[in-house]
């Protein structure tokens, strides 16, 4: 019994080291650091590590496409309005040489167990640009030209197999649609709080498990501003605690178009948001758990619609708002608040 008390004591104080001595990098555009770009201090990162990596920016404009494939990283900014990370890519133009979304972001993650904290991610297409007509090898048309609307697709972050993602304190924009999409609908778990989102159409549409609190909503444009996909399992939901919604005069909520499972709860919305409640596009895709949008203590500014009344006794196991937590969500696999 000694033996073995002893072996979990070593791991314990191994792990406590581990932290303590987290490896730690500074970037400084101006040369004040370890590196002048994220890229390189990603790139001088061993894959994987037992303890967390801290790569710490400093403040400045870094005009950088961020790629992501190594674990256990902490990416932590000097201020989160004066540390911008930025690109401008339209989806619709880089999928004409692409095979697939790899490098559509300003931030594209593979890398698992990543956490952002206290800076901007943003893609500036739509703020740039007007609409216009590329040459795209990839379109069906005959003339192989392609339409560019200033509202289209426009990912400030862009996730794949990643599993675990934090993001804290965070500004992610941009003008068009999908501006966050942390898309891992097998077993993608992320947690969103305290940060500023907005873009176009489905401008935060989470795929697997996700968790938002105390986030703002912006909609510039577009027919929706939440999305979910939940098609995988029946458990995968997302939830929405305590944000706010605002945005041009008739925004919309939310939409989706496979299995999804939205939560909102004391939420306030603008008194310019639409009379729709979040809907079903209409897709030939099957729709296998039914609808399930609930709510709780969700108002309006200037009156409530009858769309987002109290509803979760009728979530299946019937939750009371005590029982939503991240530990229910998550089903206990990650503890993100720790």
């Amino acid at each position: 019994m000694k033996t073995i008390l002893k072996y979990y004591l070593i791991i314990f104080l191994s792990m406590i080291v581990s932290v303590i001595h987290a490896q730690k990098i500074i970037v400084d555009i101006n040369g004040k650091g370890d590196f002048t770009s994220i890229q390189s201090a990603i790139n001088s990162l061993a894959k994987d590590s037992v303890g967390v990596r801290i790569i710490f920016i400093k403040n400045g404009v870094y005009k950088e496409k961020i790629f992501i494939e190594k674990n256990n990283i902490v990416f932590e900014g000097e201020n989160k309005n004066k540390v911008i990370i930025t690109q401008s890519i339209a989806r619709d133009i880089f999928r004409c040489e692409h095979e697939d979304d790899w490098g559509v972001a300003t931030m594209n993650l593979r890398g698992s167990d990543i956490t952002l904290l206290n800076l901007t991610l943003q893609n500036n297409y739509g703020f740039e640009n007007v609409e216009t007509t590329v040459a795209c090898a990839s379109d069906t048309s005959l003339l192989r030209q392609k339409k560019i609307r200033k509202d289209g697709h426009q990912m400030a972050l862009r996730s794949f197999q990643t599993t675990k993602l934090k993001v804290i304190n965070c500004v992610l924009r941009a003008f068009g649609g999908d501006t966050v999409s942390p898309w891992n609908v097998d077993d993608g778990m992320f947690y969103f709080k305290d940060c500023v989102m907005e873009g176009g159409v489905d401008f935060y549409c989470p795929r697997g498990w996700a968790w938002a609190e105390n986030c703002t909503f912006i909609a510039n444009t577009g027919p929706a501003s939440i999305w979910h996909d939940g098609s995988k399992f029946e458990d995968s939901k997302t939830i929405l605690k305590n944000c706010s919604f605002e945005g041009y005069d008739g925004f919309m909520l939310g939409r989706y178009h496979r299995d999804a499972q939205f939560y909102l709860i004391d939420c306030s919305f603008a008194k310019n948001m639409a009379d729709k409640p979040i809907y079903r596009v209409p897709t030939t895709n099957i729709i296998q758990w039914g609808e399930r949008i609930y709510y709780y203590n969700c108002h309006k500014k200037g009156g409530d619609y009858k769309w987002f009344t109290n509803n979760l006794q009728t979530a299946k196991g019937s939750p009371k708002v005590s029982d939503i937590t991240v530990a229910w969500l998550f089903g206990n696999r990650w503890n993100p608040e720790k």
